[in-house]
């Protein structure tokens, strides 16, 4: 854990704090700490004072970040969060809330209604984006969760895909979740249909899709996600590939492991192959591609002479093109690493 976090910490202090706000009412939770403990850590983690009523017609404990216990009732203009049995906790801050003042009262109002014999089940909030987002529920309990998360359903939306150590710029204020997966846990996000960029790195959006095709959308995501390629291209749209996107997300690893993504390994042992390629792909003739890669045409003539023979087939035009941009594809998505932690700043 202490190693996650120096990593995380080179690359987002906020996420890394997120991460400690959780390994701290852990273990506040584990040790059986009382209410006031609880609330004199979360006041000291968040930097502003944290109240706590545990009961109908019980008073309000009030503690400031210093631990020491406030006078008088809680400021009107506070969020609250309400528990089972009239247990209530909030945070006072003054002003615009800071980047972990939500997850440091959503561990408060676990901890604590732990602490009062609330069943966990009854406090962790309902976990709807993943019923929005499994393909394995019925379309009726897709449409209930995302009622309850507010979507409307006269309108699409996308949804993006991130790995849990991406840098977010800013936050989307659509539904968030961490979403287990085949490649681990997605941060995901749904967003309006008219998102086609974020400054979020990495990540990927996926199509456009109404509501109650969401899951589609999040299958493309996490290949446009996983087409991303830090730090030069860090975040991708499925847009970008129209249809291939679908196909990909439609395909098992089986179908997309051709014989051509196999080929395409191979001459990836070049190191000029996968620029090359990329720029074969983004152009339309071997002059615009040799300005794409920074070669003069000849060289860009010579290599594509040298790959045709490599793949064993035509690919300058007709079916051979899309054989070779769907084969290129499907190589960088065995190949992708971007779900890896990366290496301590």
């Amino acid at each position: 854990m202490q190693e996650l976090l120096g990593r995380i910490a080179a690359l987002d202090p906020d996420a890394s704090l997120g991460i400690r706000v959780i390994a701290c009412f852990d273990e506040l939770i584990v040790g059986d700490v009382n209410t006031r403990g609880l609330l004199a850590a979360a006041a000291s983690l968040a930097g502003c004072p944290a109240g706590a009523k545990t009961g109908a017609g019980r008073t309000e404990l009030r503690l400031g970040p210093s631990g020491n216990v406030l006078e008088g009732a809680r400021p009107d203009d506070v969020t609250v969060s309400q528990l089972p049995g009239g247990v209530r906790v909030w945070l006072e801050r003054s002003g615009p809330p800071h980047a972990n003042d939500a997850i440091i009262l959503e561990r408060l109002a676990l901890a604590v209604g732990v602490r009062a014999g609330i069943e966990r089940r009854e406090i962790e909030p309902r976990r709807d984006l993943r019923v929005v987002l499994d393909s394995s529920t019925s379309a009726s309990e897709r449409a209930e969760a995302a009622g309850r998360l507010g979507l409307d359903a006269t309108r699409t939306h996308r949804v993006v895909a991130a790995p849990l150590f991406a840098v977010w710029a800013s936050h989307p204020a659509g539904p968030s979740d961490v979403i287990s997966t085949a490649f681990g846990p997605v941060h995901a996000t749904i967003v309006p249909a008219t998102t086609t960029e974020l400054d979020v790195r990495p990540s990927g959006v996926g199509i456009a899709t109404p509501v109650d095709d969401l899951k589609s959308s999040f299958r493309t995501a996490l290949v446009a996600v996983r087409l991303c390629r830090p730090p030069s291209d860090p975040f991708v749209c499925a847009d970008r590939y129209g249809g291939l996107t679908q196909l990909l997300a439609d395909a098992g690893p089986s179908t997309i492991a051709t014989s051509d993504s196999a080929r395409i390994a191979t001459v990836m042992t070049h190191p000029w192959a996968d620029s090359t390629i990329e720029a074969i792909l983004a152009t339309s003739s071997v002059r615009q591609a040799a300005r794409r890669a920074g070669v003069h045409h000849s060289t860009v003539q010579t290599r594509s002479e040298l790959l045709r023979a490599e793949v064993g087939f035509d690919f300058q035009d007709g079916y051979g093109r899309i054989r070779l941009g769907l084969a290129y594809l499907a190589w960088r998505l065995e190949s992708s690493r971007v779900f890896d932690l990366p290496a301590p700043g």
